[in-house]
């Protein structure tokens, strides 16, 4: 849970400055705070005023970039949104642009409302465009999956009801699911955490539901299967109710279990989704596989298997207060039969950039891979052998970011 954020009368003084001022006070403000425990500093959440190309080198992949302008709901920086929106980018929207930074389309919602997570994906055999779409509520959202044609007309959405939909994920399987986080409010017992026996919380749920019917199929409790304890950030976020566990990402193994990544106590975790049963656990305080000595992430985002035994996840490394080393992306073989994790590969930028917050990384069909750094607003794409082939700067970080040649202009 990040720390570190824009107090209120700061927020006041940036509306008062001049766009590009402004831009570099709240810059400034959000990497003020100094890490408590090692000297890295998260990198700088504010990239420029528009989109700009850094690395175009012959190799990269066909394709529009996919990305969300403004500041997600995901950021964890209480009032920053609304911040961001008096600055260039800053405006909530889905942006589809070609590799120079031009826009081809752009869907800008409601007055009120955020997006996020903005992608292509398959949907009843065709391609479709999906979003979350909602309001903010304390480093997650509460809102609804939406699935659109290519030109932004809505073909349904998607409400697991409660809670709602949270910003973090929104996951179409080819059968028809959809995978969603939720984040209720639930009181609990949070002494283990130093809080107060009769506190309030965030419980984290992974969601799957059926499209067609909007039926839910199951649904995964952290707070019914994950020790309070195990929890890496104790503290508060949004006044005072605690988010100890913060799920980011699910998405399926290979045998069609859920793997969840849970920010706040560092670690991922395989499902049975029948049961609810935590076959395995990578990471954390108390993993189940045994992990080779290189293996080292905390406060990931994203992870998801690229093949039948590698898991690919974004490494953080970073959470605003406490930053362990650069942010990366790193596949890790998984041996549940072993119980052992060996690391493959750990892709760092060459800047050596530490995101406290989003990230994701993206399988291309060239063999390369897309990233896009979080709050630090940078997407770029490297070669199997680790070339830095494609590299832009935003205004703002966008939770996610993707290629897809589809739709054309």
């Amino acid at each position: 849970m990040l720390v570190s954020r824009v107090r209120q009368s700061s927020r006041g003084a940036l509306r008062r400055l001049p766009v590009p001022l402004a831009a570099c006070a709240l810059a400034a403000a959000v990497a003020a705070v100094p890490a408590a425990a090692d000297p890295v500093l998260p990198s700088l959440p504010f990239g420029g005023l528009s989109y700009t190309v850094k690395v175009q080198q012959p190799g990269i992949a066909d394709g529009y970039i996919y990305y969300t302008s403004g500041v997600s709901a995901a950021a964890l920086v209480p009032g920053l949104g609304t911040v961001a929106q008096a600055l260039p980018g800053g405006q909530p929207a889905n942006v589809i642009a070609d590799r120079s930074g031009r826009e081809i389309k752009r869907f800008t919602p409601p007055a009120g409302q955020d997006v996020s997570n903005f992608r292509s994906q398959i949907y009843q055999g065709r391609k479709v465009l999906t979003w979350w779409q909602g309001s903010t509520v304390a480093g997650h959202g509460s809102g609804v999956g939406v699935i659109a044609d290519e030109n932004f007309n809505v073909i349904t959405t998607v409400d697991p009801g409660g809670a709602g939909a949270d910003v973090h994920e929104f996951r179409l399987t080819p059968d028809g699911r959809a995978l969603l986080t939720s984040y209720p409010q639930v009181n609990a017992d949070l002494t283990a955490l130093g809080g107060p026996r009769d506190g309030k919380m965030f419980d984290t749920v992974a969601v799957v539901m059926d499209v067609a019917t909007g039926k839910e199929i199951s649904h995964w409790s952290a707070a019914e299967h994950v020790p309070l304890a195990d929890s890496e950030t104790p503290g508060k976020l949004g006044g005072d109710v605690y988010d100890p566990y913060h799920m980011n990402s699910i998405s399926l193994d290979p045998s069609g279990n859920l793997v969840v990544s849970l920010r706040n106590t560092a670690a991922v975790y395989d499902i049975d989704p029948h049961t609810g049963t935590i076959r395995w656990q990578l990471g954390g305080k108390n993993p189940t596989l045994t992990a080779s000595p290189d293996i080292e992430f905390a406060f990931q985002h994203d992870a998801e298997f690229s093949d039948a035994s590698t898991l690919r996840l974004f490494n953080n490394n970073s959470d605003g207060l406490e930053s362990r080393g650069p942010s990366s992306v790193e596949w890790i073989h998984i041996d549940p039969v072993a119980k052992q994790a060996t690391l493959v590969r750990n892709q760092q930028h060459p800047e050596k950039l530490t995101s406290f917050a989003m990230g994701n990384a993206q399988a291309l069909p060239n063999g390369n891979t897309l990233v896009s750094w979080g709050m630090v607003p940078r997407i770029s794409e490297f070669t199997s052998s680790g070339d830095l082939v494609y590299d832009a700067s935003l205004p703002f970080g966008s939770y996610r970011a993707y290629l897809d040649t589809w739709p054309v202009s």
